[in-house]
């Protein structure tokens, strides 16, 4: 009935804080020197929002997030320029947006600022000249996509009001934006270009094509000083040095880079898998030996051009997974680093604190020496990605690893030598594969759990089976919270069983999910259970009353999830996406009313969170936590409380109260409040019954107890309801008259006290 299950359709418990390992994707970056700072910045487009870093401490400040992922980007001294679909936004200080251009009919696929104006082309061909202060267009020329489709722009320097354009036929424009004339048309090298780059040399430009040639040209005099040519498919990005080198570095599709002496007009060197995507942007640092380049692999780096053979070496980098992590935990106490394991193959250590703590963990290999000789790039050896760190498990001793496999075994190996120490079974551990596995935090008994529907218990040193309990369904994984004992056990049916391995009994059964239980994780207490599935919701399961307290949907489904172990953030990584996302625990900063939900709740879909921490989260670590006591269902206090309305008789309710422990008479009070699933009628009834206590002039104390623990923690409302105020001055004058009457009878034994003292001197 909605009256037991009212509809909501958002998390109460879990809100959007930021997403973690998240860099670059396949747009360019830009590059600015900031005149006042004397410091150049890095702005990278990463999602819906951009990282702008300096290049000398690189420290991410995260724009402002517009409403769709940003599909261009560009900057001047002062804005940055970013577009998604038809739109271009125009942003201040890095961060907020001061202008939105709107006239577009079609996607915006190039921007090029332009002095007072900037300039932007649609994927239909229509350049636009935007006035920046007044957003107003200047000037709009139409091309035909047929003979000349723009495929990139530039401003050549100390061109007044000129604009350079090149086509996807190959051909170039020159024209003066000014006067809107066709100034010169360069016939191309037959192939399209995909970039255009000022060389330090006034007149002079580099042309990138599809083909693999870069061309070097003087514009003014229309001749061809060079002509270089790299086989790794099209040219992608070029930057030149201008610190007394005359060197031009080029980028390409499969992720090398070519540096190409202009003097000698010959390759000196070459920066083989500089990413493993290709290299979105390319930028030499004006008079310092520093380039730095970007991809859609999920990486910024800068490289240091300070040694012999005109190469560069690594300085330093950003970089998260370049393909999607496949398993996440949490590791430590602190609840500061997150172990990620990718489908790149690579584990990495992700802090939650500050970037400058992300540690590359590196790849796997069978044969370190051998991987070393050959470079990992050529490593026959490299183990494959790591797809789960389930089906294995540490002891908590940490000396012994319990590892199992697909075929039915269950292998203890020692962590120090590598020795094989045991195995669970006189040859199998169970019949089908091993689906999870567990040690308690005793070193007594070791769990596995199999494809064959059987939870088995061994004795961890001894490897004898002590007990098996057999589950209706094949099950899908496990996970023992170690502190209180509790298995949680997905099966392939959906289902989540909760096993007490004191008992070995099966002590709640929780159904609702509509796809395969991705993963699981304990809340730090063993309180909550959090469940992920390919239904892509997430959903919390309450323990102790066995009920739905929580369930989101998302966009993609979560393939990993884990809870920090102080409680503060729940963390996520998803199908296709290179994020982990952090999901603040609200019970830590603000009340939180956990209703029951029905298992078929179904919720609205919710957005994934930013790069940015989200608006409006007030996030205190050091603040009380606050205690969130029972669910809502309504306690036999709450009914009487609620009966007292109708017939004044305040006795049971009162009777209740008395055999309480402090924390339950706490956790009754608590629930009175409509945030914690009471009304304002029940609170209303509550202190008509201190009202009956006073009235009596019994438990005179106990009624000061339990107001005073009410009013501390229903202050707030109790200020902001008439009708709770109402009842407070009754109480007050209750409580005054009371108080004149102890005082009289306090004076009276003091003056017969007096009196006798007297007497007897």
């Amino acid at each position: 009935p909605e009256a037991l299950f009212p509809r909501r359709t958002a998390s109460v418990l879990f809100a959007g804080f930021r997403a973690l390992g998240m860099y670059s994707g396949s747009l360019p970056h830009v590059l600015r020197f900031h005149q006042r700072h004397r410091e150049f910045y890095l702005v990278v487009a990463v999602g819906s929002s951009f990282h702008t870093y300096n290049v000398s401490d690189p420290s991410p400040l995260p724009s402002n997030a517009l409403l769709q992922d940003i599909t261009c980007l560009a900057a001047d001294r002062m804005l940055v320029f970013a577009s998604y679909g038809s739109l271009l936004h125009a942003f201040a200080r890095n961060k907020e947006v001061v202008h939105i251009y709107e006239g577009h009919k079609a996607d915006i696929h190039l921007l090029q600022p332009f002095g007072d104006h900037v300039i932007s082309v649609d994927v239909d061909n229509v350049l636009i000249v935007w006035d920046v202060q007044s957003e107003e267009e200047y000037l709009q020329m139409n091309f035909d996509k047929a003979v000349f489709a723009v495929s990139a722009i530039m401003h050549p320097s100390t061109y007044l009001n000129k604009i350079l354009l090149g086509s996807e036929q190959g051909s170039l424009q020159l024209w003066n934006i000014k006067s809107n004339k066709l100034l010169h048309s360069f016939p191309g090298w037959g192939s399209g270009v995909t970039t255009l780059e000022q060389a330090p040399a006034v007149d002079v430009v580099a042309i990138g094509l599809v083909s693999g040639y870069i061309i070097v040209h003087n514009i003014k005099f229309d001749e061809t000083l060079m002509k270089f040519e790299q086989d790794w498919g099209p040219v992608t990005t070029i930057s030149f040095r201008t610190d007394g080198h005359p060197v031009m570095a080029a980028g390409s599709a499969i992720g090398h880079i070519a540096l190409w002496d202009l003097e000698e007009k010959k390759l000196i060197s070459q920066m083989r898998n500089a990413h493993t995507t290709a290299i979105a942007g390319l930028s030499f640092v004006h008079g310092e030996p520093l380039l730095i380049t970007n991809g859609a692999d999920n990486a910024i780096r800068i490289w240091i051009f300070d040694g012999p053979g005109g190469g560069g070496r690594l300085l330093r980098y950003r970089m998260g997974h370049s393909a999607p992590p496949t398993k996440i935990r949490y590791h430590g106490q602190n609840g500061q680093q997150i172990l990620s394991a990718g489908q790149d193959g690579t584990l990495q250590s992700f802090s939650t604190v500050h970037e400058r703590f992300n540690k590359s963990l590196g790849h796997g290999s069978i044969n370190k020496k051998k991987s070393k000789k050959k470079g990992l790039r050529y490593d026959t050896l490299a183990l494959p990605p790591i797809m789960a760190f389930a089906s294995v498990d540490i002891s908590t001793c940490g000396n012994f690893a319990v590892i199992g496999l697909s075929t039915g075994h269950v292998d203890v190996y020692n962590m120090q030598s590598g020795i094989h120490r045991g195995r669970y079974g006189k040859e199998k551990a169970h019949e089908g594969a091993i689906r999870g596995v567990a040690v308690d935090g005793l070193n007594q008994l070791a769990i596995t759990a199999g494809s064959d529907g059987l939870i088995k218990f061994w004795k961890f040193k001894t490897t004898e089976l002590v007990h098996s309990t057999n589950l209706a369904s094949s099950l899908s994984g496990i996970l023992l919270h170690r502190d209180s004992g509790i298995l949680g056990i997905a099966s392939d049916d959906f289902s989540i069983s909760v096993l007490d391995v004191e008992t070995r009994k099966i002590v709640r059964k929780f159904s609702g999910h509509l796809g395969k239980i991705n993963d699981m994780a304990f809340s730090p207490d063993g309180r909550w259970l959090i469940s992920a599935s390919m239904d892509c919701t997430i959903k919390t399961w309450d323990l102790p009353s066995g009920c739905l307290i929580d369930s989101f949907l998302l966009d993609s489904a979560a393939v990993s999830i884990t809870m920090s172990p102080t409680g503060d953030f729940l963390a996520s990584s998803h199908v296709d996406d290179l994020g982990i996302y952090l999901w603040s625990n609200r019970s830590l900063y603000s009340l939180v009313s956990l209703r029951p939900l029905p298992t078929d709740h179904e919720s609205s879909v919710i957005m994934l969170p930013r790069t940015c921490p989200a608006q409006g989260i007030c996030w205190m670590k050091m603040s009380k936590l606050v205690n969130l006591g029972i669910l809502a269902q309504k306690s036999d206090f709450y009914i009487q409380l609620e009966e007292a309305l109708r017939t004044n008789e305040y006795t049971s309710p009162l009777n209740l109260l008395k055999v309480m422990g402090p924390s339950n008479i706490e956790t009754e009070l608590r629930g009175l409040a409509p945030e914690g699933g009471g009304s304002v009628e029940v609170m209303q009834s509550f202190l008509r019954l201190i009202g009956m206590m006073l009235n009596t002039k019994c438990d005179f104390e106990l009624a000061q107890a339990y107001l005073a623990l009410f009013l501390k923690l229903h202050l707030k409302i109790t200020s902001s309801e008439p009708a709770l105020l109402e009842e407070i001055s009754k109480l007050s004058a209750q409580l005054e008259e009371t108080w004149v009457h102890l005082q009289t009878l306090f004076n009276q034994s003091l003056c017969v006290l007096n009196y006798m003292k007297s007497a007897l001197l």
